[in-house]
């Protein structure tokens, strides 16, 4: 892995009342860390840090700092161990700088990226889920990769990549567990209806069973003729 140049300056000022002006002229307040020894208190232009953050290597861009101001004179090869950002507007407030020996091995975090398109995903209608973003390595930070790429073009619904079968450089040795999942393909979760459920405030029609005939009509009783009515014809005289 190729190194990228940073100028630096050694700083002064601490606390935050004093690196606030820095900020506001574009210089960024940083720390270089040293294994076993004091660390120096540093200040970088923030134009150059965001080309440095912004290289193929990632987060794992090996740094020369060329530092104005250090009493041995000489380049101090760097990792860098974190990037601050303001909450807020998402700009880099601090940077801390890890000094390493090009002939150690160091323990770094590489991203996972895939290639291809999974067949689980282009035929069956199937929904990549990336469990793991980044596994942990253990190597030389000359070999240190940018990323660790899976090819999923053979995925089918159902599979699974996992640690174990992350393929790596030679000189790379993997430190995360080898039964973690990485990857996986599954099928599309299915969306439940709700049940139609009748409004508030409205009843269902009550069905009233049909009732008996209408009553038979009662025949009027025969009126019977009054008195000194003469009886109809046919009828006995008494």
């Amino acid at each position: 892995m190729e190194t990228i140049v940073l100028n630096a300056e050694v700083r002064e000022e601490t606390g935050k009342s004093k690196v606030k002006p820095l900020r506001k002229k574009g210089v960024i307040p940083a720390v270089m860390y040293r294994d076993g020894k004091e660390s120096i208190n540093l200040s970088v232009d923030k134009s150059d840090l965001f080309d440095v953050l912004h290289t193929t290597a990632g987060a794992n861009v090996l740094v020369t700092l060329k530092i104005k101001g250090d009493k041995k004179k000489k380049d101090r090869i760097c990792i860098i161990k974190e990037v601050q950002k303001n909450p807020l507007k998402e700009d880099i407030i601090h940077v801390d700088f890890n000094e390493i020996s090009l002939t150690e091995k160091i323990k770094v975090k590489v991203p996972v990226r895939t290639r291809g398109d999974a067949e689980g995903v282009v035929k069956d209608g199937g929904v990549l889920d990336l469990v793991l973003w980044e596994v942990e390595v253990e190597c030389l930070p000359t070999d240190i990769p940018g990323k660790i790429e899976v090819e999923i073009s053979h995925i089918k619904i159902g599979d699974a990549v996992y640690v174990k079968d992350l393929k790596v450089p030679e000189g790379v040795r993997v430190l995360s567990d080898p039964e973690l999942t990485v990857l996986t393909v599954m099928m599309p979760a299915k969306e439940e209806l709700p049940e139609a459920v009748a409004p508030e405030g409205i009843e269902e029609p009550e069905v009233i069973s049909k009732g008996k005939k209408e009553e038979e009509e009662i025949p009027e009783e025969e009126e019977k003729p009054e008195k000194g009515e003469s009886p109809s014809k046919g009828e006995k005289k008494e």
